[in-house]
């Protein structure tokens, strides 16, 4: 039989646990628009979003971001694509839908 472990495991990443959130992401604060951000990697939730960068749907499952400004509440939250929030400065301002997408 192994000895058992009595230290606690190196997080991943570097980070510490005060970083971790309850919802399952790793928060940081990252400048973008002259603002400071929270953003948050989360694994997926139950439902559907639609994505500012590219107005297209996030599935039920799909790891993104989640990020609002530091001083913005709950109803500011922006759910994104990974790649689309890390994609941000190269897209336009206002992503148009064509007629016949779904108003989500």
């Amino acid at each position: 039989m192994s000895p058992r472990r009595n230290q606690p495991h190196k997080p991943a990443h570097g980070r510490d646990d005060d970083e971790r959130e309850p919802g399952g992401g790793f928060q940081d604060t990252e400048s973008w628009q002259g603002e400071e951000w929270i953003v948050r990697q989360v694994a997926g939730g139950p439902k559907h979003y639609r994505c500012p960068g590219c107005d297209q749907e996030i599935p039920p499952g799909t790891g993104h971001v989640v990020a609002w400004r530091e001083y913005g509440g709950v109803d500011d939250r922006r759910h994104w694509h990974r790649a689309c929030w890390n994609a941000r400065d190269r897209r336009t301002s206002r992503v148009q839908r064509s007629r016949n997408a779904p108003r989500h």
